[in-house]
Protein backbone atom coordinates (compact mmCIF):
# COMPACT_ATOMS: atom_id res chain seq x y z
CA UNK A 1 0.00 0.00 0.00
CA UNK A 2 1.49 3.44 -0.84
CA UNK A 3 -0.16 6.38 1.25
CA UNK A 4 2.91 8.00 1.47
CA UNK A 5 3.16 10.34 -1.74
CA UNK A 6 0.10 13.31 -1.45
CA UNK A 7 -2.83 13.09 -3.44
CA UNK A 8 -3.21 15.25 -6.30
CA UNK A 9 -6.30 16.14 -8.82
CA UNK A 10 -5.65 16.95 -11.87
CA UNK A 11 -8.45 18.88 -14.11
CA UNK A 12 -7.32 18.87 -17.35
CA UNK A 13 -9.17 21.33 -20.37
CA UNK A 14 -10.23 20.89 -23.87
CA UNK A 15 -7.22 22.03 -25.02
CA UNK A 16 -5.29 18.58 -24.03
CA UNK A 17 -7.92 17.31 -26.19
CA UNK A 18 -8.76 19.50 -29.12
CA UNK A 19 -7.49 22.99 -30.78
CA UNK A 20 -10.02 25.30 -30.99
CA UNK A 21 -10.92 24.88 -35.06
CA UNK A 22 -9.42 21.02 -34.99
CA UNK A 23 -11.12 18.78 -37.13
CA UNK A 24 -12.26 16.12 -34.14
CA UNK A 25 -11.11 13.50 -35.35
CA UNK A 26 -9.29 10.48 -34.03
CA UNK A 27 -5.86 11.42 -34.97
CA UNK A 28 -5.76 15.18 -34.03
CA UNK A 29 -7.35 14.38 -30.35
CA UNK A 30 -4.66 11.64 -30.03
CA UNK A 31 -1.82 13.77 -31.10
CA UNK A 32 -3.03 16.06 -28.29
CA UNK A 33 -3.21 13.75 -25.83
CA UNK A 34 0.19 12.35 -26.68
CA UNK A 35 1.49 16.09 -25.73
CA UNK A 36 -0.61 16.04 -22.78
CA UNK A 37 0.40 12.57 -21.27
CA UNK A 38 3.86 13.48 -21.21
CA UNK A 39 3.11 16.36 -18.99
CA UNK A 40 0.84 14.51 -16.46
CA UNK A 41 3.56 11.80 -16.77
CA UNK A 42 5.84 13.82 -14.89
CA UNK A 43 4.11 14.01 -11.93
CA UNK A 44 3.46 10.67 -10.78
CA UNK A 45 7.09 11.07 -9.72
CA UNK A 46 5.76 13.44 -6.32
CA UNK A 47 2.52 12.31 -6.66
CA UNK A 48 -0.36 10.16 -6.82
CA UNK A 49 -2.40 11.42 -9.08
CA UNK A 50 -6.32 11.54 -10.10
CA UNK A 51 -7.20 12.68 -13.54
CA UNK A 52 -10.33 14.71 -14.27
CA UNK A 53 -10.77 15.56 -17.63
CA UNK A 54 -13.36 17.44 -20.09
CA UNK A 55 -15.54 16.15 -22.93
CA UNK A 56 -17.34 19.11 -24.47
CA UNK A 57 -16.43 18.56 -28.22
CA UNK A 58 -16.76 15.09 -28.18
CA UNK A 59 -20.17 15.10 -26.22
CA UNK A 60 -21.48 17.98 -28.62
CA UNK A 61 -20.69 15.13 -31.53
CA UNK A 62 -22.13 12.51 -30.34
CA UNK A 63 -24.91 14.46 -29.41
CA UNK A 64 -25.52 15.41 -32.95
CA UNK A 65 -24.36 11.71 -34.23
CA UNK A 66 -27.20 10.25 -32.11
CA UNK A 67 -29.70 12.19 -33.85
CA UNK A 68 -28.28 11.48 -37.45
CA UNK A 69 -29.38 7.61 -36.64
CA UNK A 70 -33.21 7.48 -36.92
CA UNK A 71 -33.94 3.83 -36.49
CA UNK A 72 -33.32 4.26 -32.96
CA UNK A 73 -34.40 6.98 -30.20
CA UNK A 74 -31.63 9.33 -29.22
CA UNK A 75 -29.86 8.44 -25.57
CA UNK A 76 -30.19 10.77 -22.65
CA UNK A 77 -27.25 13.07 -21.43
CA UNK A 78 -25.94 11.28 -19.38
CA UNK A 79 -25.64 8.25 -21.33
CA UNK A 80 -23.49 10.12 -24.16
CA UNK A 81 -21.28 11.32 -21.10
CA UNK A 82 -20.78 7.67 -20.10
CA UNK A 83 -19.92 7.15 -23.81
CA UNK A 84 -17.12 9.96 -23.70
CA UNK A 85 -15.27 9.00 -20.12
CA UNK A 86 -14.61 5.08 -22.11
CA UNK A 87 -13.70 6.66 -24.86
CA UNK A 88 -11.46 9.56 -23.61
CA UNK A 89 -10.56 7.87 -20.58
CA UNK A 90 -9.09 4.83 -22.75
CA UNK A 91 -6.63 7.33 -25.35
CA UNK A 92 -5.45 9.18 -22.04
CA UNK A 93 -4.46 5.85 -20.37
CA UNK A 94 -2.93 4.68 -23.91
CA UNK A 95 -1.37 8.00 -24.03
CA UNK A 96 0.50 7.75 -20.07
CA UNK A 97 1.32 3.92 -20.56
CA UNK A 98 3.94 5.00 -23.18
CA UNK A 99 5.27 7.76 -20.61
CA UNK A 100 4.79 5.41 -17.84
CA UNK A 101 5.25 1.79 -19.26
CA UNK A 102 5.81 -0.41 -15.73
CA UNK A 103 3.07 1.77 -13.62
CA UNK A 104 -0.87 0.61 -13.13
CA UNK A 105 -3.27 2.86 -14.57
CA UNK A 106 -7.14 2.76 -14.11
CA UNK A 107 -9.96 4.35 -15.81
CA UNK A 108 -13.46 4.72 -13.60
CA UNK A 109 -16.44 5.08 -15.40
CA UNK A 110 -17.87 7.52 -12.56
CA UNK A 111 -21.38 8.68 -11.58
CA UNK A 112 -21.85 11.97 -9.18
CA UNK A 113 -24.79 12.79 -7.38
CA UNK A 114 -26.74 15.54 -7.51
CA UNK A 115 -29.51 17.29 -6.61
CA UNK A 116 -32.83 17.21 -7.90
CA UNK A 117 -34.04 20.89 -6.56
CA UNK A 118 -30.81 22.04 -7.81
CA UNK A 119 -32.26 25.16 -9.92
CA UNK A 120 -29.97 24.53 -12.89
CA UNK A 121 -32.57 22.05 -14.08
CA UNK A 122 -35.14 24.94 -14.26
CA UNK A 123 -32.22 27.20 -16.57
CA UNK A 124 -30.34 25.46 -18.50
CA UNK A 125 -27.02 27.58 -19.21
CA UNK A 126 -24.28 24.57 -20.15
CA UNK A 127 -23.59 25.34 -23.88
CA UNK A 128 -23.10 22.08 -26.32
CA UNK A 129 -22.56 21.10 -29.46
CA UNK A 130 -21.79 23.56 -32.69
CA UNK A 131 -23.64 26.90 -32.45
CA UNK A 132 -26.01 28.09 -35.33
CA UNK A 133 -28.12 31.22 -36.78
CA UNK A 134 -31.11 32.06 -34.56
CA UNK A 135 -33.70 30.63 -37.06
CA UNK A 136 -31.94 27.22 -37.64
CA UNK A 137 -31.24 26.73 -33.66
CA UNK A 138 -34.82 27.36 -33.48
CA UNK A 139 -36.05 25.04 -36.46
CA UNK A 140 -33.78 22.34 -34.10
CA UNK A 141 -35.66 23.29 -30.82
CA UNK A 142 -38.83 22.56 -32.05
CA UNK A 143 -37.65 19.61 -33.76
CA UNK A 144 -35.69 18.30 -30.93
CA UNK A 145 -37.20 19.77 -27.72
CA UNK A 146 -33.87 21.13 -26.96
CA UNK A 147 -32.99 24.27 -24.76
CA UNK A 148 -31.51 26.64 -26.49
CA UNK A 149 -30.02 30.24 -25.94
CA UNK A 150 -27.53 33.05 -27.64
CA UNK A 151 -24.20 32.69 -27.66
CA UNK A 152 -21.93 35.73 -28.90
CA UNK A 153 -23.60 36.46 -31.97
CA UNK A 154 -24.84 32.96 -32.51
CA UNK A 155 -27.36 30.08 -30.74
CA UNK A 156 -26.29 27.17 -29.02
CA UNK A 157 -28.09 24.10 -27.41
CA UNK A 158 -27.90 24.50 -23.31
CA UNK A 159 -28.22 21.77 -21.01
CA UNK A 160 -28.58 22.15 -16.92
CA UNK A 161 -25.34 22.03 -15.37
CA UNK A 162 -26.31 20.79 -11.75
CA UNK A 163 -23.59 21.39 -8.96
CA UNK A 164 -21.97 18.29 -8.22
CA UNK A 165 -22.84 16.24 -4.67
CA UNK A 166 -20.38 13.38 -3.89
CA UNK A 167 -18.71 11.09 -6.13
CA UNK A 168 -20.32 7.27 -5.65
CA UNK A 169 -17.12 5.80 -6.80
CA UNK A 170 -14.99 7.29 -4.11
CA UNK A 171 -14.10 4.22 -2.48
CA UNK A 172 -13.05 2.65 -5.24
CA UNK A 173 -10.85 5.87 -6.22
CA UNK A 174 -8.99 5.91 -2.94
CA UNK A 175 -8.53 1.79 -2.92
CA UNK A 176 -6.66 2.53 -6.70
CA UNK A 177 -4.71 5.51 -4.94
CA UNK A 178 -3.52 3.31 -2.10
CA UNK A 179 -2.54 0.69 -4.37
CA UNK A 180 -0.11 3.40 -6.30
CA UNK A 181 -2.77 3.54 -9.41
CA UNK A 182 -2.45 6.61 -11.82
CA UNK A 183 -6.51 7.30 -11.78
CA UNK A 184 -8.28 8.65 -14.76
CA UNK A 185 -11.96 9.67 -13.31
CA UNK A 186 -14.94 12.10 -13.52
CA UNK A 187 -14.43 11.90 -17.14
CA UNK A 188 -16.51 15.76 -18.39
CA UNK A 189 -17.86 16.37 -15.03
CA UNK A 190 -19.15 12.36 -14.57
CA UNK A 191 -22.76 10.92 -15.23
CA UNK A 192 -24.90 12.79 -13.16
CA UNK A 193 -27.85 10.85 -11.19
CA UNK A 194 -30.29 11.48 -8.83
CA UNK A 195 -30.55 8.71 -6.03
CA UNK A 196 -33.73 7.63 -4.59
CA UNK A 197 -34.92 4.35 -2.54
CA UNK A 198 -34.65 2.15 -5.45
CA UNK A 199 -31.01 3.21 -6.04
CA UNK A 200 -29.90 5.84 -8.31
CA UNK A 201 -30.82 6.62 -12.25
CA UNK A 202 -29.14 9.39 -14.91
CA UNK A 203 -30.50 12.64 -15.13
CA UNK A 204 -30.41 14.93 -18.45
CA UNK A 205 -27.45 17.22 -17.95
CA UNK A 206 -23.75 17.77 -17.92
CA UNK A 207 -21.59 18.85 -14.47
CA UNK A 208 -18.79 21.27 -14.79
CA UNK A 209 -16.01 19.71 -14.96
CA UNK A 210 -13.71 21.84 -12.69
CA UNK A 211 -16.38 21.53 -10.09
CA UNK A 212 -16.35 17.89 -10.05
CA UNK A 213 -12.69 17.38 -10.00
CA UNK A 214 -13.12 19.91 -6.90
CA UNK A 215 -15.61 17.53 -5.27
CA UNK A 216 -13.70 15.09 -5.75
CA UNK A 217 -10.32 16.60 -4.36
CA UNK A 218 -12.00 17.49 -1.52
CA UNK A 219 -13.62 13.86 -1.13
CA UNK A 220 -10.26 12.48 -1.21
CA UNK A 221 -8.88 15.04 1.19
CA UNK A 222 -6.20 15.32 -1.42
CA UNK A 223 -2.93 17.95 -0.86
CA UNK A 224 -3.24 19.60 -3.99
CA UNK A 225 -5.82 20.59 -6.58
CA UNK A 226 -4.09 21.47 -10.48
CA UNK A 227 -6.37 23.27 -12.92
CA UNK A 228 -4.47 23.33 -16.36
CA UNK A 229 -6.15 25.47 -19.21
CA UNK A 230 -3.98 27.44 -21.63
CA UNK A 231 -2.66 30.30 -19.43
CA UNK A 232 0.52 30.35 -17.53
CA UNK A 233 -1.26 32.26 -14.82
CA UNK A 234 -4.09 33.74 -13.74
CA UNK A 235 -3.90 37.64 -14.23
CA UNK A 236 -5.83 40.21 -13.03
CA UNK A 237 -6.77 43.09 -15.98
CA UNK A 238 -5.82 39.88 -18.54
CA UNK A 239 -5.81 41.22 -21.91
CA UNK A 240 -5.20 44.77 -21.25
CA UNK A 241 -2.10 47.11 -20.70
CA UNK A 242 -2.03 46.84 -17.21
CA UNK A 243 -2.39 43.39 -16.81
CA UNK A 244 -0.56 41.34 -14.25
CA UNK A 245 -0.43 37.58 -13.36
CA UNK A 246 -0.63 36.40 -9.66
CA UNK A 247 1.93 33.59 -8.22
CA UNK A 248 1.52 33.15 -4.83
CA UNK A 249 -2.26 34.02 -2.97
CA UNK A 250 -4.19 33.79 -0.33
CA UNK A 251 -8.32 32.93 -0.81
CA UNK A 252 -9.21 36.57 0.82
CA UNK A 253 -6.43 38.48 -1.53
CA UNK A 254 -7.86 37.00 -4.96
CA UNK A 255 -11.33 37.10 -3.91
CA UNK A 256 -10.66 40.84 -4.19
CA UNK A 257 -10.72 40.39 -8.11
CA UNK A 258 -13.44 40.06 -10.64
CA UNK A 259 -12.69 37.66 -13.49
CA UNK A 260 -14.70 36.50 -16.59
CA UNK A 261 -17.10 34.07 -15.47
CA UNK A 262 -17.28 32.10 -18.68
CA UNK A 263 -13.53 31.06 -18.16
CA UNK A 264 -11.17 31.76 -15.03
CA UNK A 265 -14.03 32.91 -13.10
CA UNK A 266 -15.35 29.42 -11.82
CA UNK A 267 -11.99 27.57 -11.54
CA UNK A 268 -10.73 30.43 -9.30
CA UNK A 269 -13.62 29.63 -7.33
CA UNK A 270 -13.39 25.70 -7.24
CA UNK A 271 -9.32 26.22 -5.99
CA UNK A 272 -10.78 28.79 -3.47
CA UNK A 273 -13.60 26.46 -2.04
CA UNK A 274 -10.67 23.70 -2.30
CA UNK A 275 -8.69 25.53 0.22
CA UNK A 276 -10.86 26.50 1.99
CA UNK A 277 -12.38 23.24 3.19
CA UNK A 278 -9.06 21.10 2.97
CA UNK A 279 -6.22 23.54 4.00
CA UNK A 280 -4.67 22.14 0.71
CA UNK A 281 -3.38 24.51 -1.99
CA UNK A 282 -5.15 25.20 -5.41
CA UNK A 283 -3.12 25.69 -8.52
CA UNK A 284 -4.07 26.63 -12.32
CA UNK A 285 -1.15 26.97 -14.99
CA UNK A 286 -0.34 25.96 -18.35
CA UNK A 287 -0.77 22.24 -19.10
CA UNK A 288 3.10 22.17 -20.83
CA UNK A 289 4.19 23.26 -17.25
CA UNK A 290 2.50 21.20 -15.22
CA UNK A 291 5.22 20.01 -13.47
CA UNK A 292 6.89 23.26 -13.46
CA UNK A 293 3.93 24.32 -11.37
CA UNK A 294 3.70 21.81 -8.74
CA UNK A 295 7.81 22.53 -8.24
CA UNK A 296 6.34 26.10 -7.48
CA UNK A 297 8.42 27.64 -10.68
CA UNK A 298 5.12 28.90 -12.56
CA UNK A 299 1.55 28.97 -12.24
CA UNK A 300 -0.92 30.75 -9.63
CA UNK A 301 -1.08 29.53 -6.14
CA UNK A 302 -4.16 29.60 -3.87
CA UNK A 303 -3.94 28.50 -0.64
CA UNK A 304 -5.46 30.00 2.79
Amino acid sequence: MNTKKPILVVAVGGNALLKRGELMSYENQARNIDIAASALAKLSNNFRVVIVHGNGPQVGLLALQNLAYTDAPPYPMDVLGAETQGMIGYMIAQGLRKYMPNSNITSVLTQIAVDQADPAFANPNKFIGPVYDESTAKEKSEKHAWSIKPDGDYWRRVVPSPQPLKILEIDTIRTLLDADHTVICCGGGGCPVLEDSEGCRGVEAVIDKDLSAATLAKQLNAEHFLILTDGDYVCVDWGKPSEKPLLDITVDEISQYTFAAGSMAPKVDACCEFAKQTSGIGHIGSLHKAAQIMENNSGTHIHI
